[in-house]
């Protein structure tokens, strides 16, 4: 896999994660002001403003985690340990890498 790809492909992953942690964030701005004070523990017609607060602070963590992945994945391209499992050491293998940039193990030290 030849940086240019590797460095598109991560460029890429930045980007949708930045645009997911944006309209996450923007949504649970939303919610704050639009929440204030309410007491909707007890609407019949939907999900509570607390549940829906909750969903979209995970999604906004989730998309924190995806951006620190690419950093992590930045930092070993420079470091020159991109395609070197961080679990056992050997390859990660090209295939797995093009699926997901940001894996930083095999499919054998990423199984559970």
């Amino acid at each position: 896999m030849g940086r240019r790809s590797v460095m598109a492909a991560l460029d890429e992953e930045r980007r949708r994660a930045g645009a997911r942690l944006a309209a996450a964030g923007a949504e649970l701005d939303d919610l704050r002001s639009a929440g204030g004070g309410a007491d909707d523990e007890h609407d019949p017609e939907g999900s509570t403003v607390a549940f829906e607060r909750a969903r979209v602070a995970t999604l906004v963590a989730d998309a924190q985690d995806r951006l620190a992945a690419v950093e992590h994945a930045l930092a070993r391209l420079e470091a020159g340990t991109y395609e070197q499992c961080a679990a056992c050491g050997g390859p990660i293998g090209e295939e797995r890498l093009a699926a997901r940039p940001t894996a930083d193990r095999c499919v054998r030290c990423a199984r559970p």
